[in-house]
């Protein structure tokens, strides 16, 4: 593993908070207010400042702040040719909280597409980022299509195929994002959560424990079949997320059930959420791939602006030790601070001042947030 094969040692999710006029200007597009050129002009505006900021900041990895989404996933999933969005009857449930009603469905087989808008937003990226620091792209992961109320059994009655299928419009979009000049993509992954706690249902019931085991099995499958014989100057990494939608959460439970499975994924990097007890311990890390990745210990709160305190941060990394060596260790936020463009409960400034306290600890810890 070198520094180019892993994240970076302070690193972030990659959603930003919105500023609000951005939200207004999305909200005056929505009501025809504004076309759609002036809201990129907004959008764009608001894109380089933010990549500014980061750079300002000491951060190596920059985004766009998905600025451009409305979701961190849905925006990328209905843009896949078979896959379409839709107004659901309810929105997704969070701990005292509901989401918009939206979600996505399959419709016809599952293909890359070409004209994608997510590529024309990275261009943009990449050209203001400019050599500066490392572009990096924050997609859903394909595992997303794996929820059991997008699954389409009549135009897949074989999951195994429905499987392929996805795995080579995302292995294609990669190769696209590459070409473009992407070297760190990130997988966003809510689906792997959902089968820590055990608790996800098919269909309106429990999944029963052999149907638990193969959604893992194929969970991993899926995403090193869309990762094979990619470049090998292409750092490809996951983040597993409990959600997050306006400073609330979805799903408990440590990594215990599913660790053997999703460390099985050939990835640089797994960006793990561990800034509460929902998360668990690390004992799961016992499973970690040896010199071959790096844990990004997520051991800072997105969901508030409170600074945790240095010498807790400083006690975890060491816990962590007792399963992975420092040098496969990085840092980050658990999260985004935007999954939705609603985003959490926090100021932009107070945003801005725990992503710098990441650069600080990390700075402190390894000699270097690179």
């Amino acid at each position: 593993m070198t520094v180019n094969q892993r994240p970076f040692r302070a690193d972030h999710v990659g959603s930003l908070l919105r500023p609000e006029h951005l939200k207004q200007a999305r909200q005056d597009y929505q009501n025809q207010i504004i076309d759609a050129q002036a809201l990129k002009q907004v959008e764009d505006e608001a894109i380089i400042h933010i990549i500014e900021k980061q750079l300002e900041i000491g951060l190596h990895s920059i985004t766009d702040g998905e600025f451009r989404r409305s979701w961190w996933h849905f925006d990328f999933l209905e843009n896949l040719n078979g896959v379409e969005g839709y107004t659901s009857e309810r929105g997704l449930e969070f701990e005292g909280i509901e989401t918009r009603n939206h979600n996505v469905k399959v419709v016809d087989k599952v293909t890359f597409n070409p004209n994608h808008p997510h590529f024309e937003h990275f261009k943009f990226l990449h050209e203001k980022v400019d050599g500066r620091a490392t572009s990096k792209v924050s997609i859903p992961s394909p595992n997303q299509l794996f929820h059991p109320n997008i699954l389409n059994e009549t135009i897949y009655p074989d999951i195994q195929v429905f499987a392929h299928d996805v795995a080579q419009a995302y292995r294609e979009s990669l190769l696209k994002f590459y070409e473009l000049g992407a070297r760190y993509i990130q997988l966003d992954d809510v689906y792997w959560a959902n089968l820590t706690s055990g608790t996800q249902k098919t269909r309106g019931r429990d999944r029963t424990e052999a149907e638990k085991e193969a959604a893992r099995e194929l969970a991993y499958q899926v995403v090193n079949e869309a990762v094979q014989d990619l470049p090998d100057d292409l750092l490809i990494t996951t983040h597993i997320c409990r959600g997050n939608y306006q400073s609330t959460w979805a799903i408990s439970g440590g990594y215990e059930p599913v660790a053997p499975y999703l460390f099985k994924e050939n990835l640089g990097g797994f960006f793990l959420e561990y800034d509460d007890e929902r998360s668990g311990d690390f004992e799961p890390l016992r499973f970690f791939p040896q010199n071959q990745s790096a844990a990004v210990l997520g051991l800072f709160t997105s969901k508030n602006g409170d600074l945790e305190d240095k010498s807790t941060i400083l006690k975890r990394i060491e816990e962590a030790q007792k399963y992975i060596p420092l040098e496969q260790i990085c840092l980050s936020p658990q999260c985004g601070f935007a999954s939705t463009e609603e985003g959490n409960k926090l100021t932009e400034e107070a945003q801005w001042k725990k992503l710098a306290y990441v650069v600080a600890i990390a700075n402190e810890v390894f000699g270097t947030a690179k």
